[in-house]
């Protein structure tokens, strides 16, 4: 006889990864895309570089310290995040009261949002991407998101993100969109 509180974690899993729009369960039951503080928030997020494909060229970007990609948002500012709902779903913050860099020259700082400790690289918000994998970037240009570089240039509190250019240039949104925003 199964116990039922493991049916009820399985049906919110479920439940979790049909709202997410594609998104897995596993995903889903670790992504940061609720307005509340994530528990994670309290440990360390390290940032560092690694090398990847990026648009067939290989390029040294910002990983978190699983391997995973980290990305931009045109229409964020230094101060606010504008992913939420399912966007944030797909592409979970980057969260951490106390962020750790290795190996960067650029200011990596907490942001206090409507994730909580959201983290920043010269003031632009950092996220990963559902469908990445470690050493794979497949969300470059897809919905306005672009992979953080080490040379990304630094936004001010009162600038947009929108008003700065992607490091490197950014390669067309696929056509065909799946995810539909």
């Amino acid at each position: 006889m199964r116990h039922p509180r493991i049916i009820i974690a399985s049906i919110s899993l479920a439940a979790a990864a049909a709202i997410g729009g594609g998104v897995t369960a596993a995903t889903a039951a670790t992504s940061h895309a609720s307005t509340q503080p994530a528990a994670s928030q309290h440990a360390t997020a390290t940032v560092r570089t690694a090398q990847a494909t990026v648009g067939g060229k290989t390029e040294t970007i910002l990983v978190n310290g699983a391997g995973l990609p980290l990305y931009y948002y045109l229409s964020d500012t230094a101060a606010k995040s504008v992913v939420t709902g399912g966007l944030a779903a797909l592409w979970p913050p980057l969260t951490s009261a106390s962020p750790a860099a290795t190996g960067l020259t650029g200011k990596l700082a907490a942001v206090m949002d409507v994730h909580g400790d959201q983290v920043a690289y010269n003031g632009h918000l950092l996220y990963t991407f559902a469908d990445d994998h470690a050493g794979q970037v497949s969300g470059q240009g897809v919905q306005g998101f672009f992979v953080a570089t080490p040379g990304l240039a630094p936004i001010s509190g009162s600038s947009t993100a929108g008003s700065s250019t992607p490091a490197s240039p950014a390669p067309a949104a696929p056509s065909g969109n799946p995810y539909g925003y």
